[in-house]
């Protein structure tokens, strides 16, 4: 295999859990985690594809979490807003660590630490070669970075969102707990919204369908997983119409 092997992929959008970034913490950013997810995230910048990102805030706080022990949902969701812009310029320094631009775009202005979302200048970082990072979801409560996800991957053309979890597929029941879990190749968005997989919510898959956007699930935790998709050797299940 080349250096650079050829890919099918111009465009794509990275979605990732915040919990991706604890490494085998319990809580908040392992820095030798962030920086090997940094690696995977370059190994495919240097094939040539325009690559965005959006990473949750779990590791951090989760909204919902913070909804269910009393507080108010909405500043619970401001809350975890926040989080994923923390976790977005941990991602940004670990990235320009190793040679690649990239920028942290948020949906909540803060000028200080990162540009607020102007789909065009986004679009003109891409074209640059700019690996963009969108933070803080979609500026708005009651929506996840599922959601964000797939919006910001429709608004900039992205060709799929990429999902990376901790295991190469979307199976019928965890295949953790379960041996005998059945991996999907490909699954429609109607069935992963009727068999209730866990995907995505159900907003973004039926906005990935409206799209007819394809969602790549594949395990981050694999070393080069994101890359060998891209170079047709990888495991994955696909989500499509």
């Amino acid at each position: 295999m080349s250096d650079t092997p050829k890919t099918t992929f111009n465009r794509v959008l990275l979605k990732i859990s915040g919990e991706a970034l604890m490494g085998d913490q319990g809580f908040g950013l392992h820095p030798p985690t962030v920086e090997r997810i940094a690696r995977e995230v370059k190994s495919v910048h240097d094939m040539g594809v325009e690559i965005c990102m959006v990473i949750g805030g779990g590791n951090i706080f989760r909204g919902l979490q913070g909804s269910a022990q009393g507080m108010e949902r909405t500043t619970a969701d401001y809350m975890g807003m926040l989080a994923t812009v923390m976790n977005a310029l941990a991602m940004q320094s670990a990235l320009e660590g190793i040679g690649v631009f990239c920028r942290v775009i948020s949906a909540i202005r803060m000028d200080e630490v990162a540009e607020p979302y102007i789909r065009r200048r986004a679009v003109r970082h891409l074209e640059k070669k700019r690996v963009c990072i969108f933070a803080a979801g979609t500026g708005n409560p009651y929506f996840t970075t599922d959601t964000a996800a797939t919006l910001r991957a429709s608004e900039m053309a992205c060709e799929a969102i990429f999902k990376g979890t901790k295991v190469d597929g979307i199976y019928d029941k965890d295949p953790v707990q379960h041996a005998d879990a059945k991996r999907y190749d490909r699954v429609s968005y109607d069935d992963v919204l009727a068999k209730r997989l866990k995907v995505m919510d159900a907003s973004a898959i039926a906005l990935a369908r409206d799209n007819n956007l394809p969602i790549i699930v594949f395990s981050l935790d694999e070393p080069g997983g994101f890359r060998s998709i891209l170079d047709g050797s990888g495991t994955y299940t696909t989500v499509h119409a």
